[in-house]
């Protein structure tokens, strides 16, 4: 029975994330030497505007949570993330170097904002299929995630996108909610952002990870370093399958999935996902319940955890 580590994306940030940190001054002082003085106010309110400092702090939160399980003894087998987690999900599988991660989400978040500095997004559609999504949309919106089976995230402009919401809610869903992202992700809207941060990978050294790298956008997992560096420059161009993750997920084994901070939303589409394996947020449960919950499948003869 084998533990997953998901790691959120861009909507679940929240000003001050930075400051419960586990070892806060160590994570804080080792980002400090790659990025300087601006580790200071990435969580302030207005730095969160800007999609380069979410998904610094994001990145920047999920590994500092995960390194933590680990000093408890709570060790990945697999693990996952959604849109921006895909980079601590691919730092602590052990196939991206820690710095090399914080200056190509860096580079990430300027490249996607740039090209879209405002006007643009994302909307979470409840309550329909993608079959009953898909018709209602307009010229330059697109289909960006597919979350669970009945919600579906849409991108484009913010105008077209609120009238294909209308067009949902009178269709029966029930609720259209546009998300704190302000860039049209995972779509075709992006394509030149991620060919220009793939050229950036070919600076970096990637490894092959030490545990079961599973990507969000192809709901596979990956060994091969080349293919983790495409899949990492790429993915803000590509469909997030995370449903289909999830599954594959518990068809390799996954019997606990462990969510890093900030929120629960992972957890609550991933039990949507899978009917066997058990899912916790860090944050709501703590660490001590998810060191109990992994205590607990080691006393039941799991052979992997």
């Amino acid at each position: 029975m084998k533990i997953l580590f998901t790691f959120p994306g861009q909507g679940t940030q929240r000003p001050g994330m930075l400051n419960d940190l586990p070892a806060r001054d160590d994570i804080l002082n080792q980002v400090r030497q790659t990025l300087g003085d601006e580790v200071d106010t990435l969580d302030t309110p207005e730095a969160l505007k800007h999609t380069r400092a979410v998904q610094l702090a994001l990145l920047i939160t999920g590994v500092a949570w995960a390194r933590e399980l680990e000093r408890r003894g709570v060790v990945a087998d697999m693990t996952c993330g959604l849109s921006i987690g895909a980079f601590p999900a691919a730092v602590i599988a052990g196939a991206l170097r820690f710095e090399d991660a914080l200056r190509l989400v860096a580079l990430r978040g300027d490249l996607m904002e740039q090209a879209y500095p405002h006007g643009y997004g994302l909307t979470a559609i409840m309550g329909l299929t993608l079959e009953q999504v898909e018709p209602l949309l307009e010229e330059g919106t697109y289909i960006a995630n597919l979350n669970a089976e009945r919600q579906i995230v849409i991108a484009g402009r913010d105008e077209r996108m609120a009238r294909v919401a209308q067009k949902a809610l009178d269709k029966g869903a029930n609720k259209a909610h546009r998300l704190a992202v302000s860039v049209p992700s995972h779509c075709a809207l992006l394509d030149e952002p991620a060919r220009q941060l793939q050229m950036a990978f070919n600076d970096i050294e990637l490894m092959r990870p030490r545990c079961e790298y599973l990507s969000g956008s192809t709901a596979r997992v990956i060994w091969q370093p080349a293919r983790i560096a495409d899949d990492l420059a790429l993915n803000m161009s590509r469909t997030v399958r995370w449903h289909e993750a999830m599954v594959a997920g518990e068809e390799r084994d996954v019997g606990l999935a462990v969510e890093m901070p900030p929120g629960g939303v992972l957890t609550c589409l991933t039990r949507q996902a899978v009917t066997r394996e058990a899912s916790l947020s860090l944050e709501h449960s703590g660490v001590g319940v998810v060191v109990h919950r992994v205590t607990q499948l080691l006393e039941r003869g799991s052979n992997s955890i």
